[in-house]
């Protein structure tokens, strides 16, 4: 077993809440080295290999997963040596992190909020974590302040992704009923699981399946029934599987665009403005990026009459499709 296999496996979402508590706790920023080296799930690849293009590709998505979620990160250039990457330094500005002025609670929802934040503290950061914020005090990062005074995007996990992760680590095959996209029952896959991925926002497994000779992403919300686990074993799979996947995924989000017309200051326009990649054109229309069009097209009904879609017509036609079946289910 090579040096990185035995590197300790560090849940996804664990790696992006450490970066987001060592940038808010930053008033300066902090370089990439810094966070790569200090921070929970990365520093582990980092002692043993430094800095390498894998550890660095993983930064990169990792920044735009939290942008996606609606984290103000901010990149600084140092400004005795401008156009250096090498020197660029991250932060989130807690100012425009922070609640808004105008909101207030009574003592009561204070103390509820209080003990939500405890149970969410023990259960979420690690003691490696509250390690790694020690040692960035002894950067001189000093992070005091509680962490209530912030709006944390808090993300409960699916019911398939604790037994998928055990899966994973005995490599052992499982079985779901999985629901595709426009059919109206679950149907039952055997997948022999390769990683759990996160992408724009959104997890999924990455698996071979065994009814389809091939690999496949398999979206975790939409996997309806209880996982079983077997006792078949699997060979494990190349340790690039995961970032071969990740690419895969990367190049369908960079050639499918859509057209969209938003409506000015609300909701829609400010999300839709944040995503990655946004440009807006000469009409005032947004051009924007996406992976699945049917998980688009979800999201894009969620914003009701504050969107209209002017391309491609498939995404158009499944949008109004939702929204139909919406008013006849409400009548």
């Amino acid at each position: 077993m090579t040096a990185a296999r035995a590197t300790p496996r560090i849940p996804v979402e664990e790696r992006l809440f450490s970066l987001v508590l060592a940038l808010l706790a930053s008033e300066n920023g902090l370089t990439k080295v810094d966070i790569l080296s200090t921070v929970q799930g990365y520093r582990q690849r980092y002692l043993v290999d430094g800095v390498t293009p894998g550890l660095e590709r993983q930064f990169e998505r990792d920044k735009d997963d939290i942008r996606e979620l609606g984290v103000p990160l901010e990149t600084i250039e140092a400004p005795d040596d401008p156009g250096n990457n090498q020197n660029l330094r991250y932060r989130i500005p807690r100012g425009d992190y922070e609640l808004p002025a105008d909101i207030s609670f009574s003592p009561e929802e204070t103390t509820l909020l209080n003990l939500a934040a405890m149970v969410w503290r023990e259960g979420s950061l690690s003691g490696e974590s509250r390690r790694a914020l020690m040692k960035l005090r002894s950067l001189g990062v000093i992070a005091d302040e509680p962490m209530l005074g912030y709006a944390p995007h808090i993300r409960v996990r699916d019911a398939a992704f604790e037994p998928l992760t055990g899966a994973l680590e005995k490599r052992l095959v499982v079985r779901f009923g999985y629901l595709k996209p426009g059919e109206t029952h679950a149907r039952t896959r055997t997948v022999a699981p390769i990683a759990l991925i996160q992408h724009q926002g959104r997890w999924l497994l990455h698996g071979f399946d065994q009814d389809a000779d091939g690999t496949r992403n398999f979206l975790l919300r939409r996997i309806l029934t209880p996982v079983q686990i077997t006792k078949q074993q699997f060979e494990p799979f190349s340790a690039d599987a995961t970032d071969a996947a990740l690419a895969d995924l990367e190049r369908l989000w960079s050639e499918r665009t859509a057209v969209v017309a938003v409506e000015p200051a609300t909701d829609a326009a400010t999300r839709l403005h944040k995503r990655r990649g946004t440009v807006t054109d000469e009409a005032g229309r947004l051009l924007l990026h996406y992976t699945d069009v049917n998980l688009f097209a979800d999201e894009l009904a969620g914003f009701g009459p504050e969107v209209l879609v002017v391309s491609p017509p498939e995404l158009r036609d499944a949008v109004r499709s939702r929204l139909e079946r919406t008013a006849t289910d409400h009548g």
